[in-house]
């Protein structure tokens, strides 16, 4: 918490200056806590060991008419999506969606008056100034929800890092075991001159995610600022695994957290097509879920590359609506 300064008491008393009376100067505010979107940043462990931010508190008033100085701000930089709740009443303090915007989420306390502003016609020569108020403590709690053009979601091990990696700059941690993916990845999709869109990858999605199970209850909420939605499907290993099965499941999680998700335009992939098995499957997986969901569905393969520019085209087409498609 951050004080606003003390008013002062002070008379003025110079030589060739009558009735100079009360010069007690007021007390600065205290500084505000504010946090700031920041593009640069994309997670929130940078403020993981930091437990306590507190601004700097105005100064006392001096004679001669000063003021004190207000207190210098805590100036606190978060993601851009970050969202800030009270952590006692659990109100969302502010939601910080757009790059530059700031958020004020603990005022400092009120400068206190200083003698000068007590002076009455009876009372010309008061000795009393108001002291600093305290300003506001409160314990917040930050939640991330990242802002991507188009949400990748699939099982472990789909291979969503490999297609984010191969269509962007970014290059997350990949390697075949489960939840290599612990925090959700950005890439940047560039098609051209002013024809970018960014991807998110998701760490992947289990059955019951929506109850909690595995990584999936931590990530959802991301998919809830995407715009498009893309199914990344794969031929698993395990025996009775089948795409069809697997895009349902997912469709099922995604409206078990939050059913307006199945309302973003989707489209689906089927990944490792480089694969004779998976090849050979395509068709049957394109029809079933055109017929059974309406889904169109390209081929790719995310480690050779094969396929993955008319899939990119498809969803610039889906971000731009209906009306420029």
């Amino acid at each position: 918490t951050s004080r606003g300064g003390n008013g002062c008491v002070a008379f003025r008393r110079e030589k060739y200056v009558p009735l100079g009376g009360p010069a007690g100067g007021d007390g600065g505010k205290g500084g505000d806590v504010v946090f700031v979107a920041d593009e640069g940043l994309s997670t929130l462990v940078d403020l993981r060991y930091r437990a306590h931010v507190r601004a700097g508190h105005g100064e006392h008033g001096r004679g001669r008419d000063q003021y004190g100085k207000r207190g210098r701000d805590a100036v606190v930089r978060v993601p851009v999506g970050t969202q800030v709740y009270d952590e006692e009443s659990g109100a969302l303090l502010a939601d910080l969606d757009s790059p530059g915007m700031r958020a004020v989420v603990a005022r400092g306390g009120r400068g206190g008056r200083g003698n000068k502003h007590f002076a009455t016609p009876v009372d010309r020569a008061p000795r009393r100034a108001e002291p600093g108020q305290p300003g506001e403590r409160r314990r917040v709690r930050l939640q991330l929800k990242l802002m991507a053009d188009v949400g990748l979601v699939g099982f472990p091990n789909a291979g969503k890092s490999t297609l984010v990696a191969r269509v962007s700059r970014a290059r997350p941690k990949i390697a075949d075991y489960p939840f290599t993916t612990l925090t959700p990845n950005l890439g940047v999709v560039s098609l051209g001159v002013d024809r970018q869109f960014v991807l998110a990858d998701v760490p992947g999605i289990v059955e019951g995610a929506a109850e909690g199970h595995g990584l999936g209850l931590r990530f959802l909420r991301h998919l809830e600022r995407t715009r498009a939605l893309l199914f990344l499907l794969a031929h698993d290993p395990e025996p009775g695994r089948d795409p069809v099965t697997d895009f349902e499941v997912l469709r099922e999680e995604l409206r078990r957290h939050d059913p307006a998700l199945l309302a973003r335009p989707a489209v689906a992939a089927l990944n490792k097509t480089d694969l004779p098995e998976v090849q050979a499957d395509v068709e049957r997986v394109r029809r079933q879920l055109a017929e059974q969901h309406g889904v169109e569905t390209f081929a790719v393969s995310a480690a050779t590359g094969e396929g993955i520019e008319p899939l990119l085209l498809r969803l610039e087409q889906l971000l731009r609506g209906p009306a420029e498609a």
